[in-house]
């Protein structure tokens, strides 16, 4: 992949989540090519060390380590975060791109959330509230959040965010992404509120040719309705779709790009964002709703008992 940088990543720390595979890996060892030192998390043991290890053998000098964690378990993501607070960890970039898609039948984390907002949001916003310090000791440090096309059409049911009753698999998926892009653009104005100098953006990779689509696999009989969503989301990634490398370039823009400031969404700049080079997106009025942002917050706040404490 050619460069986007118009700085430099060498001597810098970048934690990919999700990075055993996909655009996760893609994201890992492009930042690997471009200086970084890479920690991958991934809650899939033997893909992530195989991951960090193609990384090594791809960039020698990357020293890439995989750290298996699962961003549904809380308690295990605070723990994560303790032990790299014993170690010091400078981190300059935190990339949130973990995520799934919502099985057909609906399914929870330990603590109840509905699976995929469970990991892309509630287990990102503590993950990152709790790698604050280690953030704060690099001198320019950024958040990216991975976001989707499927943001456009989703509104965020606040009186059922766990989406108990109900349950649709593309619902949900569009509401696990809404409510990550309003995570990031409200860190951002949080940080800048408290004087913090952490700039939080967000990104989407368009439609890429990733193997996302497995997790709606199933046995048994399925409603039209989902078999025809089936149907489509495999036409598009197929014949729509770009490259894995391809697709992780505007998260790369957005965690690298010298001229990017906090608040931006990345996406595509060809048809309909599905493909094309990265350029600035602009989210749906639902992602910039201030008031559902705070709201949003707060119920993460009360779900979760993390409170971001600023440097």
């Amino acid at each position: 992949m050619e460069s986007l940088v118009t700085n430099t990543l060498e001597r810098r720390t970048a934690l990919v989540t999700g990075g055993a595979a996909g655009l996760g890996l893609a994201t890992a060892l492009s930042l690997a090519r471009e200086g970084a030192q890479v920690l991958i998390v991934d809650r899939n043991r033997e893909a992530g060390e195989a991951a960090a290890r193609s990384i090594i053998e791809a960039v020698p000098q990357s020293n890439a380590r995989f750290f298996a964690l699962d961003l549904g378990d809380l308690d295990a993501v605070k723990n994560f975060a303790d032990e790299r607070e014993q170690e010091n960890l400078v981190l300059d970039l935190l990339i949130n791109n973990a995520g799934l898609l919502p099985p057909m039948q609906r399914a929870a984390t330990s603590l109840g959330h509905e699976l995929g907002f469970g990991v892309s949001v509630v287990g990102h916003y503590v993950l990152t509230g709790s790698l604050l310090k280690a953030l704060n000791r690099a001198q320019s440090p950024r958040v990216v959040t991975l976001s989707s096309m499927a943001h456009r059409t989703a509104k965020l049911p606040f009186n059922d965010l766990n989406q108990v009753s109900g349950y649709d698999p593309t619902i949900a998926y569009g509401v696990a992404k809404l409510a990550a892009l309003m995570f990031a653009l409200e860190l951002d104005r949080r940080a800048q509120l408290a004087g913090n100098k952490l700039l939080s953006l967000a990104a989407h990779p368009g439609i890429s040719k990733t193997g996302i689509g497995a997790g709606w696999n199933h046995n048994g009989p399925l409603p039209l309705k989902h078999r025809l969503a089936r149907l489509t989301m495999r036409w598009a990634i197929n014949y729509g779709g770009q490259s894995i490398e391809d697709g992780a370039k505007p998260t790369l823009m957005a965690a690298i790009d010298a001229n990017a400031s906090g608040g931006l969404f990345y996406g595509p700049s060809g048809f309909a964002e599905m493909r094309g080079a990265p350029r600035v997106a602009k989210p749906s009025k639902a992602a910039q709703s201030l008031p559902d942002a705070a709201r949003l917050w707060a119920w993460l706040e009360s779900e979760t008992g993390m409170r971001y404490l600023w440097p």
